[in-house]
């Protein structure tokens, strides 16, 4: 039998989605499992050891023409069953058009009807943590997930890469890294302050004895900059030293390799932060308008929010005075990573 399973849109949520995977795998020891993901995915399942193939997911369309033509790409898999892990309409009914027989998920955006087993959700917002959504459809299924505490390694490929990276910039391959991924995706109303970020990374160089590192893709990259005007205009040429701006210059898999080899990272609620924490990488996770309960780090993290009124919103933008972040101190942040987690358990990473 040949079984499709039909993972998130987000990176982020891809990463949350992988123990699901792995029960997936171990449900289907016998059967071939496929994944059916986003291109630019393909890193990050070459290094999860889940899945017999990938089905990569042209992106350049949308509407109906996108959906018909990844219904095209199904249909030449000659799938048995889809497990549909996003909630959409458009990925049941792209099931369903490419021939898919079985095809399982929630029954949720009045697609019921397109699912052979369709799952009962809440109409009410649920307070599960996403990972935890996905592995809730799995039980109701009947398929047990066992315990999973990091979903990926590195694979020794990036990590040379990485290090190269990170060389060629300067690193003398001694001095313990320390990420900083500032960005957002999903819309600035999720980015602390750059001004802050500056002042934790000059603080971590001149008492670690760290090397900041930035990372993020390439729309980040005013971020990246502005993080690196605080820390020139605050006068510490050897400060700025310290820090390493490589926001936009990686692909996914060098950012998993870079990852892999942080202390710690400090991180907005974003992909990076998920990647970092499936790697086993401790986390200081900065929340702001979203929600930490729904989609904090798996594993060893701190998260860091400040209460409001407002909060959470999930706006993309904050149409006041950002408070839910400005409220968050340096103090908070630094104390976070030197505090509670560049601890003995921490160790053995450089």
């Amino acid at each position: 039998m040949r079984v499709l399973v039909r993972t998130p849109n987000w990176l982020g949520d891809t990463v949350m989605a992988l123990p699901a995977l792995l029960a997936l795998r171990s449900h289907f020891a016998d059967e071939v499992l496929v994944a059916a993901a986003p291109r630019a995915f393909a890193p990050l399942l070459s290094a999860v050891a889940a899945v017999d193939e990938t089905v990569l997911l042209s992106r350049e369309h949308s509407g109906r023409r996108g959906r018909n033509i990844e219904a095209e790409q199904l249909r030449s898999g000659r799938f048995d069953l889809a497990v549909l892990l996003p909630n959409s309409f458009g990925s049941a009914w792209v099931a369903r058009r490419a021939g898919i027989v079985e095809r399982w998920g929630y029954a949720t955006r009045a697609r019921g009807w397109l699912l052979t087993r369709a799952v009962p959700r809440s109409h009410r917002r649920s307070r599960l943590h996403q990972g935890d959504e996905y592995l809730g459809l799995l039980r109701k299924l009947g398929i047990e997930p066992k315990p999973v505490a990091t979903t990926i390694t590195a694979p020794p490929w990036m990590l040379a890469r990485a290090r190269r990276l990170l060389e060629d910039a300067g690193w003398d391959g001694e001095r313990p890294l320390i990420g900083m991924a500032p960005g957002a995706a999903y819309g600035h109303a999720k980015r602390w302050l750059p001004d802050r970020y500056a002042r934790v990374a000059g603080r971590l160089a001149d008492t670690q004895g760290a090397v900041v590192v930035l990372v993020g893709d390439g729309h980040d990259r005013d971020t990246g900059y502005a993080i690196e005007s605080s820390l020139v205009a605050a006068g510490g040429g050897g400060t700025v030293a310290g820090v390493v701006n490589l926001i936009g210059r990686t692909d996914l898999s060098q950012l998993i390799g870079l990852l892999a080899v942080l202390r710690a990272l400090i991180s907005s609620d974003s992909g990076a932060m998920h990647l970092a924490a499936a790697l086993g990488v401790p986390v200081a996770a900065i929340f702001g308008p979203t929600d930490d309960r729904l989609t904090a780090p798996v594993g060893r993290h701190v998260v860091l929010t400040h209460n409001v009124w407002c909060r959470p919103c999930f706006l993309r933008d904050c149409p006041i005075d950002h408070r839910c972040m400005t409220g968050i101190s340096e103090d908070r942040v630094f104390q976070a990573v030197t505090d509670q987690l560049l601890l003995p358990a921490a160790g053995g990473r450089t």
